[in-house]
């Protein structure tokens, strides 16, 4: 019997653990899930003799180096900034580990020791950073083989919720961490490259900065830069490209909304809010704005940021009960990110039967034989429920594809990696295509850069 270890039980394991429980006869495995909470897995799991869970403090070094020593592989679902505490115990019991989060600087430095012990620490295997990566790469690859030489990448991707569930009038629901949404594009300048010209946005312009995209059946979105599209540059083999650009898929008009936030502070996780457990929601709008002896909360905001009263952005924020003086915030010493957080989940938390939906876009530029081509490459999956969502679905799947692939001897190639190689990206892409996580690519007319036409 072959082990598996999954730390971590929250809304992307769903797909990740039905696919093991799926596959545990045929492939002989044992699925351990341990968390503090494991309500969720225990749904999934249900009476399956192959599988159970086990409470899990990754802060207790005990239980953590039993649960470890036990596996014959890791899978660390866990918060990012929590799996360095796994990975060591990973290299001292020499288990294989996998994780969907980015690789830091602090799981890069273990790569020398990983190696040595022949061991594969696979990294940033879920969406976004995981299939872009692996689509990404596969078109890239292609290209390169034929002899083309590539001047232009851009990649974009969204978790919205599908045009059935999408019943407010931001067109957006949660579909994974809240937090990591309210504090996008902070920490930085957006950094990318465009027609062999750096490019920078900061924070307080990001949601200002849009530019549109249509994807075919689905109608048109919008798209803001992601903070550093550089990162992958090196890793794409693309130094000499002209044009390389990430960034992140809205519905139109979201993006416009937002920036009320991003300009009132709202979205600021520095400091906290004293007496925050005691305010209303309309206390804490009020918190950010003018003091007036006559004007209205609504008033005061309208103005300062000069929202017409027909305008649809005062709509939606009207629609999300901000200005409710019965609604408290219930945080102590929140930050402000942190309470516009929890307002915000009382009107984007999805449904039970609500879908969700995840798109991704690529476009690549190439020359050959002294002529220019384009490929536009989507990928459009929708979920079927409020467990199991297409983010959870393009997560999960690629994580306990390579999990498998890696018990099987098929991904052997040692070291802190992410999947960019053939040997990682072809069979995991091939046996997502069961699943109906595929890209449709077709050869355009070459068009560069252009913003209003991506």
């Amino acid at each position: 019997m072959r082990k598996i270890l999954i730390i971590g039980s929250g809304k992307s394991t769903s797909y990740l653990l039905k696919y093991l429980l799926d596959k545990s006869l045929s492939e002989n495995l044992h699925v351990t899930v341990g968390d503090l909470d494991t309500n969720h897995a225990k749904k999934i799991i249900g009476t399956l003799k192959n599988a159970k869970t086990i409470y899990l403090d990754i802060f207790d070094k005990t239980l953590l180096a039993d649960a470890i020593k036990s596996a014959d592989i890791v899978i660390s679902m866990l918060p990012a900034r929590f799996h360095i505490e796994v990975a060591k115990d990973c290299i001292i019991y020499e288990k294989h580990l996998i994780t969907a989060s980015y690789v830091s600087p602090e799981m890069q430095a273990l790569h020398h020791d990983v190696k040595a012990k022949g061991l594969v620490f696979m990294n940033e295997i879920g969406l976004d950073p995981g299939i872009d990566h692996m689509s990404a790469m596969q078109v890239l690859d292609r290209i390169r083989d034929i002899g083309g030489n590539i001047i232009l990448f851009e990649s974009f991707t969204g978790g919205l919720v599908s045009s059935e569930s999408d019943n407010n009038l931001w067109n957006y629901k949660f579909t994974w961490n809240p937090r990591n949404v309210v504090l996008a594009g902070q920490g930085g300048a957006a950094k990318f490259l465009q027609e062999n010209t750096y490019k920078y946005i900061p924070y307080n312009r990001l949601f200002r900065r849009t530019e549109f995209l249509e994807i075919d059946g689905f109608g048109r979105f919008e798209i803001y830069a992601n903070r550093d599209s550089l990162k992958y540059q090196s890793t794409y083999g693309l130094d000499k490209v002209k044009t390389f650009y990430r960034g992140t898929i809205r519905r139109i008009g979201f993006s416009r909304a937002w920036n009320i936030f991003v300009n009132l502070g709202m979205t600021d996780d520095s400091y906290t809010i004293d007496d925050s457990e005691n305010m209303s929601y309309r206390d804490f709008i009020n918190a950010f704005l003018p003091y007036s002896p006559t004007d209205s909360v609504e008033l005061k905001l309208r103005h300062q940021l000069k929202i017409d009263q027909d305008d649809i952005v005062w709509d939606k924020l009207i629609e999300l009960d901000i200005f409710n003086d019965k609604k408290m915030v219930g945080i102590t010493k929140g930050t402000p990110a942190q309470i516009l957080q929890k307002i915000l989940m009382d009107s984007w938390t999805l449904g039970d039967n609500d879908k969700d939906m995840i798109v991704m876009y690529h476009k690549f530029g190439y020359e050959l034989n002294g002529m220019k081509h384009q490929i536009d490459a989507n990928m459009v999956v929708l979920g079927e429920n409020q467990t199991y969502t297409a983010m959870a679905k393009t997560v999960g799947l690629p994580v306990a594809i390579a999990a498998l692939a890696i018990l099987n001897k098929k991904i052997t190639t040692p070291g802190v990696q992410i999947p960019v190689s053939k040997e990682v990206y072809e069979p995991i892409l091939k046996e997502l295509k069961d699943f109906d996580v595929v890209f449709n690519e077709k050869e355009v007319p070459y068009h560069g850069y252009n913003p209003l036409n991506i």
